[in-house]
């Protein structure tokens, strides 16, 4: 591709970028160019929307690109604050440790492990020592700190902000200074940190680095922004059955959304999809995920067992037995138990709504008990994607 298609493809979905006249600068000079990604692992695992940006890195890969994956393993210590309402918890090193390999295990799902090399920034970050970081935070005032959004609204509520989150940003922007780095993304909660970075260059003498954010992508709710806190994500670790049946979950407003960030659809064969018939769209568009991750052959097999089951009313082939003592059981206790729902006021949501059926009969009686003293078996379905048979030993 000529600099031109490769800006097309590279400025796909992208929320902002500082700025496309100094990327296709930096392009035109036929080098590789170091690409940064720094995340600190607060959890163990990645989730659909954490791809928005691995995907964007490996379009630059495509092209020629050296990816630097900066594991924060020193900066998770002192929690990113950005779109935070209260301060991070901070996290042991064992816990940062055993977070950084479940990290380095998914990335490569989707990075070219060849075009990428993995850092952690207490690599750099130990070394600086004191002298070094007081001569970092000389280089921001508060003032200029209180122009974030987050920490704006947090100071005129009251709420408190300590100053390890104020030398967060120059954390993560020393990263960029430690790795030369040509180009830094992030999403678009992260723009004020990826600038910090880009004005540490400029001090320290580099030339400073290009920042592409990118939007947050909405979780299976349709609403809040993908995350495990928020228990609507679709990690890179769901089996392909459930992460087929979560896309299908997805609310059909934020499907445009989906089918831009996360493939490589024609996006005007995408909409004109959508408008004709938006279950097939759906429907394709679980495909298409659900093949980057598993192949082909699963993706085929994921959509052929979704049409059987909830086009033509039939039971899953592959249903879970829980076998138990005769007895009566509390249904609410007894899924929750089971671990089949998260949480027993999660067990009770499902019940009121009508989401929750025993042999295809809806549950609308908050005691109602599983009789497994006088039945030998008995199906519960749990929303429209779990279905469970309890047996009787």
């Amino acid at each position: 591709m000529n600099i031109e298609q490769q800006l097309k493809v590279l400025l796909r979905g992208v929320s902002d970028i500082v700025s496309v006249e100094e990327l296709k600068q930096k392009l035109e000079k036929k080098k590789q160019l170091v690409v940064k990604l720094g995340v600190d692992p607060t959890a163990p695992d990645l989730h659909l929307g954490h791809t928005v940006i691995l995907r964007k890195l490996r379009q630059f890969q495509d092209f020629g690109h050296k990816v630097v994956f900066i594991i924060g393993d020193f900066t998770a210590r002192v929690g990113d604050p950005s779109g935070r309402d209260t301060t991070r918890p901070m996290l042991s090193e064992e816990e940062i440790l055993a977070n950084a390999k479940t990290y380095t295990q998914q990335v490569f799902k989707i990075l070219d492990k060849d075009k990428t090399e993995v850092v952690y920034n207490s690599q750099w970050l130990y070394p600086l020592g004191i002298d070094g970081l007081l001569k970092l935070c000389s280089k921001y005032t508060v003032a200029r700190m209180l122009e974030r959004d987050d920490f704006s609204l947090r100071y005129k509520n009251n709420q408190p902000i300590t100053i390890l989150e104020f030398i967060y940003p120059l954390l993560q922007g020393y990263d960029s200074v430690a790795i030369k780095a040509d180009v830094e993304l992030g999403g678009n909660d992260q723009k004020f940190n990826l600038i910090v970075g880009r004005e540490l260059q400029k001090d320290a003498g580099l030339e400073p680095q290009v920042i592409i954010t990118m939007p947050l992508l909405e979780g299976t709710d349709g609403v809040k922004k993908m995350s495990k806190s928020y228990k609507n994500y679709i990690a890179l670790n769901d089996t392909s059955k459930d992460m087929f049946g979560k896309i299908m979950s997805i609310p059909d407003n934020i499907m445009l959304k989906y089918f831009e960030l996360l493939t490589d659809e024609d996006m005007d064969k995408v909409k004109e999809m959508i408008e004709t018939n938006p279950r097939d769209a759906k429907m394709y568009l679980a495909y298409l995920i659900v093949k980057q991750y598993y192949g082909e052959e699963a993706a085929k097999k994921e959509k052929e067992e979704f049409e059987r089951v909830f086009s033509k009313k039939e039971l899953p082939t592959d249903i879970p037995v829980v076998s138990v003592k005769k007895g009566k059981y509390n249904l609410v206790d007894f899924i929750s138990d089971q671990k089949l729902v998260s949480s027993k006021s999660e067990a009770k949501r499902l019940l009121s709504q009508g989401g929750i059926k025993l042999d295809s009969k809806k549950v609308e009686d908050i005691n109602a008990m599983l009789d497994l003293e006088n039945q030998n078996e008995i199906l519960i379905q749990i929303g429209k994607l779990k279905f469970v048979k309890i047996s009787r030993v």
